[in-house]
């Protein structure tokens, strides 16, 4: 890491340091409040109910690509947002959770053999139904109570179902825009970027611990 990375760092250590991440769980609110609003007002077309669904998904994969950020900029450009993961976290889940209202109730108005039909006949909802669910988890866990009962190595463990939530998160958008289209791919590529620097930083560490052995 050169001089002015480290100087970069450090300011934003020494800004974030003063910020608590409460504020978050207000701010993270506003885009769906407005995306309704927008909705209400005729601002996403013709089709408001799908512009809502898809618009706020995405807001939920750029979230969980943002989490999944965090230990990798800890680890290689020594920038600390670790205070700000839960938050960020659960926001996601809120977002996704909010994806999936809206399918329910203003796509399909709760004709859930219809809905039933559509995630097993059509693999880009089956497959982001499995994100959601293996989400769900850790969303419950995301508490400090959790982590006492369960033991930080478990509860580690478990949290690794993140990896599977976001990579069936990008797939999912990559299979509902259909075709090979640059944003999804741009997410699928950030996601698999980030779980590669994940394993690069495990296997240094894995190798300093055999050497110091």
């Amino acid at each position: 890491m050169n001089e002015d990375t480290m100087t970069i760092s450090k300011a934003i250590n020494n800004a974030t340091r003063r910020i608590p991440a409460w504020p978050l769980y207000i701010l993270g609110t506003l885009p769906i409040i407005w995306a309704f609003y927008a909705g209400i007002n005729g601002l996403w077309g013709v089709d408001p109910a799908k512009a809502i669904e898809r618009q706020v998904g995405l807001w939920g994969l750029q979230l969980l690509i943002a989490s999944l950020a965090i230990t990798p900029l800890r680890n290689y450009l020594n920038i600390n947002l670790i205070k700000y993961r839960r938050a960020i976290g659960l926001l996601t889940f809120f977002y996704i959770v909010v994806h999936l209202l809206v399918w329910i109730v203003l796509d399909f108005q709760f004709y859930w053999a219809e809905m039933w039909g559509d995630i097993v006949k059509r693999p880009y909802i089956t497959i982001g139904m499995a994100g959601f669910i293996a989400m769900i988890p850790l969303a419950i866990t995301s508490n400090n109570r959790s982590i006492r009962k369960m033991g930080p190595q478990v509860w580690n463990k478990l949290h690794k179902l993140t990896y599977f939530a976001v990579i069936a998160g990008g797939v999912h958008f990559l299979m509902v825009v259909k075709g090979w289209q640059v944003e999804p791919m741009f997410y699928l590529a950030a996601i698999f970027g980030l779980l590669f620097l994940r394993v690069i930083h495990t296997r240094q560490n894995t190798a300093k611990r055999r050497v110091m052995a």
